[in-house]
């Protein structure tokens, strides 16, 4: 083509352009604003819509300037960023808690206890108890001996996507 071809369709697209502005007057406005702003805040929107508006609109009367992107690949930093983040949380600590059963009395039968006292718990001998991390239920388990001392035995893990379910 030549330079009198590529000057009139230039000018019919930048034509275009001001004719669809002047029907969105919410866009000119925000257009008018970007150009007025001076801050370096201002910069990511006139970024943004200089990229979105065509090479061919952007003549001498706006105050656009044209910005260019670099292509974005994955160069492994990141994964590495994330494991650190991840060695940082895993020296976190929780406090692990299992639960044998609930049981709602009144005061007055909870001022009675006393050494010897039996409190009936709503589980039944041999059912699985709750393990709980921060309060949070996040397996079962049934009860063992280790070198004489209790122990767990996880019967259920229950999965993250069912523990965050629960705390929505």
């Amino acid at each position: 083509m030549n330079d009198t071809t590529d000057g009139s369709d230039d000018q019919a697209l930048a034509d275009e352009w001001a004719a669809a502005l002047a029907e969105d007057p919410a866009a000119s406005e925000g257009a008018d604003e970007a150009g007025q702003e001076g801050d370096a805040g201002s910069t990511a929107n006139s970024a943004t819509e200089t990229a979105s508006v065509p090479p061919a609109a952007q003549s001498e009367g706006n105050d656009y300037t044209s910005a260019t992107f670099q292509n974005v690949q994955s160069d492994g930093v990141a994964v590495t960023d994330e494991n650190s983040n991840l060695n940082m949380v895993l020296d976190i600590p929780v406090t692990i808690s299992m639960e044998l059963g609930r049981t709602k009395i009144n005061i007055r039968n909870l001022l009675q206890l006393n050494q010897g006292s039996v409190v009936e718990l709503d589980r039944l001998a041999g059912e699985p108890m709750d393990v709980l991390v921060n309060g949070t239920l996040v397996a079962h388990g049934e009860v063992v001996v280790v070198n004489e001392k209790l122990g767990i035995r996880l019967t259920d893990v229950i999965s993250a996507a069912e523990r965050v379910k629960k705390l929505r």
